[in-house]
């Protein structure tokens, strides 16, 4: 289990960061994190600011602030991090 410290931009204190998986082929490691492909792009500006809206601006927020922590973690051994969905599993939705 992977721990990785990030800042938090909603209240600027330290939290913990859990990668799903870490994957191991021949010589390279990957840090793999696992999402939704939503949840990987910058929310649209609705007409109306809804608190679906702000909460998922907030979720991003703190999403950056994590994968950013895990790359520079990833960087400092060597590693690559790859943030994965369902495009890459070859998943649809009807």
């Amino acid at each position: 289990e992977i721990v990785i410290p990030y800042r938090s931009p909603l209240d600027n204190r330290v939290h913990r960061y859990y990668p799903d998986f870490v994957l191991k082929i021949r010589d390279t490691t990957y840090l793999i994190e696992v999402k939704p492909f939503r949840f990987t792009q910058e929310p649209k500006i609705p007409k109306r600011r809804t608190k679906r809206f702000i909460t998922e601006v907030k979720q991003w927020g703190v999403n950056l602030a994590k994968w950013e922590s895990a790359k520079e973690f990833c960087i400092d051994r060597g590693w690559e991090f790859k943030i994965i969905t369902e495009k890459e599993l070859g998943i649809s939705y009807k």
